[in-house]
C-alpha cells in the first residue's frame, strides 16, 4: 500500500484547489477522496469532468446509482461503497435497491437487473460481453447510446476505485455510518 498525502487547500498544487473549493462550496468539505487525487490535478480534474458527464447521461438517479455501486462493489472500493450509499439515500433510491446492490443480490427490477449485469459483463470481459449479455440489455430498453453512457460511467469509477484501492484512501466521517466490507466466499 502506497501512502498519499491528503491535501488541504493549502497544501494541494495550485492547479488542483479550484476543484478543491468547489467540493468545500458544494459539501462543506472536502472529501478524502478529493483530497488525495489533489496530488494529480489531471486525475482530479478527469474525475471531475467524467462525473458530470455521468450526471448528464441519459440514466436516471436510479440507474445511475446501479451503475455507481455495481462497479465499486465488484471492484471492492471500501471507500466508494459507502459514498455512493450515502449519495443514493440523499437521492431518495429505494433502500431495497441499495441493499441488493451491496449484497449482490437480485434487484427488485428485470430492467435494473438487466443493468447491473451488463455493467458487470463489460467489467468482468473487458469490454467483450457476450451476445446473451447484449442481447438481454438491450431487450431490457437501453440501446448503444446506454452502453456508452455506461462506460462513461464505468471510466469515472476506474479513477475513484483504483484510487482508493492504491492509496487506501481513508473513509470520510459522513460516509463511516455505511461501512462496507466484501462478501467473504
Amino acid at each position: 500500500m502506497v501512502t498519499a498525502t491528503l491535501h488541504t487547500l493549502e497544501t494541494a498544487p495550485e492547479a488542483a484547489k479550484p476543484r478543491l473549493e468547489e467540493a468545500i462550496k458544494t459539501y462543506g468539505m472536502v472529501p478524502n477522496l478529493y483530497a488525495v487525487m489533489a496530488e494529480s490535478p489531471s486525475l482530479l480534474e478527469g474525475y471531475f469532468q467524467l462525473h458530470r458527464l455521468a450526471e448528464a447521461s441519459g440514466f436516471s438517479p436510479e440507474e445511475r446509482t446501479v451503475v455507481w455501486l455495481t462497479i465499486n462493489v465488484a471492484n471492492q472500493c471500501h471507500y466508494c461503497v459507502p459514498a455512493h450509499t450515502m449519495i443514493a439515500q440523499a437521492e431518495k433510491i429505494d433502500t431495497a435497491i441499495i441493499d441488493a446492490l451491496r449484497d449482490e443480490t437480485p434487484l427488485p427490477s428485470d430492467r435494473l437487473e438487466a443493468l447491473r449485469s451488463f455493467a458487470l459483463a463489460i467489467r468482468e470481459t473487458h469490454g467483450h460481453p457476450s451476445e446473451a449479455a447484449t442481447s438481454r440489455f438491450f431487450k431490457a430498453g437501453y440501446d448503444n447510446k446506454a452502453m456508452m453512457d455506461l462506460l462513461v460511467i464505468y471510466a469515472q469509477k476506474i479513477l475513484s476505485n483504483f484510487t482508493n484501492s492504491l492509496f487506501d484512501t481513508p473513509v470520510d466521517a459522513p460516509f463511516q455510518v455505511f461501512a462496507w466490507e466484501p462478501a467473504t466466499e
